[in-house]
């Protein structure tokens, strides 16, 4: 580290803490001129990127999830925080197994699989924009295993 006074090379770390969220202060004195100041040191990350279905390379966005998620629950009994949770939750999962790049299919699916256990028609709006429903007949398969649950459940019910 070069002294930013006299511009030498040879500098000795007198304090050294946390401040920010992976940012360290440093305290410094060069041992030259014994002039004293101050470094911030921050961590370097290569940002994640999301190979989307056509090939193409974007960063990764949480708004985009927050989007889409926000856009599937409208008018329903949703709360922010549990909007908040899905997408917490899938960033987390997405930055522990994956290093550059995750591929937007997964995060779909994570996004559907949150919803399937949050609300059911939530689950539906969002799984036909994201497997690009054609028809009605794509909306009755996808109900389906709903429905077939559902019938069970009430069976045992009575």
């Amino acid at each position: 580290m070069k002294c930013p006074i006299c511009r030498q090379g040879e500098t000795k770390v007198v304090d050294s803490r946390g401040s920010e969220e992976f940012v360290i202060r440093r305290r410094r004195q060069c041992l030259s001129c014994d002039r004293r100041f101050t470094t911030y040191e921050k961590i370097e990350e290569s940002p994640l990127k999301v190979i989307k279905k056509d090939g193409t390379r974007i960063p990764f966005d949480r708004e985009k999830i927050r989007s889409g998620i926000e856009k599937a629950c409208y008018k329903r009994p949703i709360s922010p925080d549990q909007i908040e949770t899905i997408i917490s939750d899938i960033e987390c999962d997405v930055y522990e197994n994956f290093e550059r790049e995750v591929p937007s299919r997964e995060i779909g699916e994570k996004v559907i699989a949150a919803l399937h256990q949050l609300d059911q028609v939530a689950y539906v709006r969002f799984a036909s924009v994201y497997r690009e429903f054609q028809d009605v007949n794509d909306f009755v398969e996808e109900l389906q295993p709903m429905l077939r649950q559902r019938r069970a459940t009430r069976r045992r019910v009575k």
